[in-house]
């Protein structure tokens, strides 16, 4: 999974879960969550047989990451966040679509996930990769209480 990208005339890769990268991860779950996971939480993905985590690094710095556990044919985006520091340079958008990229590669149908309705750029990065809404799950969201907007990328043509 290994990718180097440039970011703001900084280089950054693209790398798969490492034990080493999440102190990092949860430092920027607790900036950008209100029910961040923990370090437990994220150390328990490394050994999880159906994880999928792409982490952003500039050197040894956690950037961002998104993660997402494949099951048979379908891909549930789990976490996607960047580092506040680090937004609005292309390193989510990177990272999303190399989930997309190892969907494609494993022959995943689709993959899914839940945004914040209120989110309007987390909307606005999933709809730029291809997903779309495809329902809403009514207070699905606590602190504070929000629905969700459930959207969809399809890799594979659907059969009604």
């Amino acid at each position: 999974m290994r990718r180097r990208r440039e970011m703001g005339g900084r280089d950054y890769s693209i790398v798969s879960l490492s034990p080493e990268h999440i102190r990092g991860m949860a430092e920027i779950e607790r900036l950008c969550f209100s029910t961040p996971w923990t370090e437990e939480m994220l150390a328990g993905e490394l050994t999880n047989p159906h994880a999928v985590y792409a982490v952003a690094l500039n050197h040894v710095r956690v950037l961002g990451y998104a993660g997402m556990h494949a099951v048979v044919d379908e891909g549930y985006i789990t976490n996607v966040a960047v580092h506040p520091d680090a937004r609005r340079q292309g390193i989510g958008n990177a990272l999303v679509q190399t989930l997309v990229g190892y969907g494609r590669d494993t022959g995943l149908a689709f993959l899914t996930l839940e945004a914040r309705a209120g989110n309007r750029e987390a909307i606005t990065l999933y709809t730029s990769c291809g997903f779309e809404e495809a329902g809403r799950r009514s207070g699905y969201y606590e602190e504070p209480k929000e629905d969700a907007v459930l959207m969809t990328l399809w890799l594979k043509e659907r059969h009604a």
